[in-house]
């Protein structure tokens, strides 16, 4: 299993980057992919995942309506966009992998923390000037 997280950079408060999440090794529908991210100082925080398996999306409250979570199924690859972006969203972003939860004819999305995902990517820095 891999995951290559990329497109961080520097840039301008207000400003937009699109991080990319490229996967492999698993069957991708099966998986939840999750951004996750740590500013100098802070713990790592969970901010958004998706499962193209069941249509699922969540965001933090810290990201809601700036962030945009978003899959290509054909491309094993989840992106996420970043809009109006402010000093405090300065951080190394990861992405992780965790398989989906059987619960009868269900599949549930693990809980947007650490300890549920089992394959990291190595992060990417997103830097926002003010």
């Amino acid at each position: 299993v891999q995951l290559q997280a990329s497109g961080g950079g520097l840039v301008q408060a207000g400003g937009s980057l699109r991080l990319s999440c490229a996967t492999s090794g698993f069957t991708f529908g099966d998986y939840a992919i999750a951004w996750f991210r740590q500013a100098p100082g802070k713990e790592r925080e969970g901010i958004s995942s998706i499962s193209s398996g069941t249509g699922f999306r969540y965001y933090a409250d810290s990201v809601k309506d700036r962030f945009t979570i978003s899959s290509d199924n054909a491309k094993n690859t989840v992106y996420l966009q970043l809009n109006n972006l402010k000093p405090e969203d300065t951080a190394v972003y990861y992405c992780a992998a965790a398989q989906l939860i059987a619960a009868g004819l269900l599949k549930l999305v693990p809980d947007l923390v650490d300890e549920k995902y089992d394959y990291w990517g190595q992060g990417t820095l997103v830097t926002v000037s003010s």
